[in-house]
């Protein structure tokens, strides 16, 4: 007997199921649900990528890895930290900057604002802001004098513009009544364009000016750095932080930004767990399709069995069938997931040009667009899923098959 009997005798029962209308049905729902589960898994997974690749790459890429501020004095000579950062393999970037907090006013009330005193020379080493102003912008940052850099959703809060005067309110440290305040002003130089929070709340400004405001001198408020791997930037922090012998808060973005990253990973597992049991649903009903097919196929099975055919081979007849089911709705779901994702963004755009409505805001959240980011080991793991799931769903009603009894079946026909 041909070692591919069962295999073409599976297939024969295969095609033959498709032409039963109610067990056909069954076969098409367990296929498309896997299909659909399959291909959402896919897009899904892509998306969450593609918010972690944002959240590195722009996100990340504006915000401090890790910072070291002074405790109850500035930092007097930051160079001595940069050259300890330099027996550190793992930081690529220092850079000093000053800091000041204040309110700025605005229609209907006052707006916290965060000021960075920068200087250009060494920002580039742990920050790519300059890739979201223009050149003129950035350059304005370089001099002595009182120009702002204002994040774009911020200069439109307030109803200025480029070359216009922003004044900034900040607490009188030689007098303690709230009322009693300090006044700054600053000429509005550019804007960046960044998204989320941070254009809301930072602001950038020359570091020498800043300095000579608050009278620092050429002490400065702290250091940034930046390392090669920010996952290990709290461990790298404190090292360096501990290396030190003044009295420093070390932070880094885990601090700030980690819960944005946290949440990602969390819409990550909770989505994987809920369209993994979609595709289980769907897998069961190729257990409810082969039970059917048993018993429509149960005097069939008795005949091969009085013909020699092995219990294994009857077996294997009806896990070809229920493979198949798996294989198809994997196929089409894999390439319907990996279609979708490659054009996701443009997708979520179309739709929001189409209904008129922004999906994700900018000053909500860090991006203003849907981000995707196919990885084609997680297609591979969401096709292995949904093929072994199908081939689990078909052991039982296969081993069913193989304890019909011929001489019951063949009589009752």
């Amino acid at each position: 007997m041909s070692k591919w009997l069962p295999l073409t005798i599976g297939w024969r029962f295969f095609r033959a199921r498709q032409s039963n209308g109610f067990i056909g049905f069954i076969s098409f729902a367990s296929t498309a649900g896997i299909a659909l589960g399959v291909g959402v898994l896919i897009v899904v997974l892509s998306a969450m990528n593609g918010f972690e690749k944002e959240l590195q790459d722009r996100l990340l890429g504006v915000v401090s890895h890790g910072e070291l501020v002074g405790v109850n004095q500035p930092i007097a000579d930051w160079h001595d930290i940069a050259k300890s950062a330099a027996n550190i393999p793992q930081i690529t970037g220092v850079a000093p900057f000053v800091r000041l907090q204040g309110l700025v006013q605005k229609p209907g009330g006052f707006q916290g604002l965060i000021v960075n005193g920068i200087d250009i020379n060494y920002e580039s080493d742990v920050s790519s802001i300059a890739d979201y102003m223009s050149a003129d912008a950035w350059q304005s940052l370089a001099g002595d004098e009182n120009h702002i850099v204002l994040g774009r959703s911020l200069l439109i809060k307030l109803g200025l513009k480029v070359g216009d005067t922003l004044a900034m309110y900040t607490p009188d440290a030689n007098n303690s009544k709230l009322t009693s305040a300090k006044s700054h002003r600053f000429v509005v130089s550019g804007v960046y364009n960044l998204g989320g929070e941070i254009e809301s709340t930072q602001a950038y400004v020359s570091l020498n000016y800043l300095a000579d405001l608050l009278e620092l001198g050429s002490a400065v408020s702290g250091v940034r750095i930046q390392v090669d791997n920010v996952f290990n930037a709290a461990s790298i922090t404190r090292d360096l932080g501990f290396a030190q012998e003044q009295y420093l808060y070390i932070n880094d973005w885990t601090r700030s930004q980690g819960h944005l990253y946290q949440d990602i990973q969390l819409v990550r597992l909770i989505m994987y767990l809920v369209l993994a049991l979609v595709i289980a649903v769907a897998c069961f009903n190729i257990v409810s399709t082969l039970v059917m097919a048993v018993r429509d196929k149960a005097s069939e099975i008795a005949i091969l069995m009085t013909m020699g055919l092995s219990r294994g081979a009857i077996m294997t007849i009806f896990i070809l069938q229920g493979a198949l089911n798996g294989v198809m709705g994997c196929t089409i779901g894999g390439i319907l997931g990996v279609t979708l994702a490659y054009n996701l963004s443009a997708i979520a755009s179309s739709i929001e040009q189409l209904l008129g409505v922004q999906l994700l805001a900018s000053d909500i959240y860090f991006i203003d667009f849907l981000p995707s980011e196919l990885h084609y080991q997680d297609v591979f793991v969401v096709l292995f899923m949904g093929l072994f799931m199908s081939l689990v769903a078909t052991i039982y009603p296969a081993w069913k098959a193989t304890k019909i009894a011929p001489a019951t079946a063949l009589a009752g026909r």
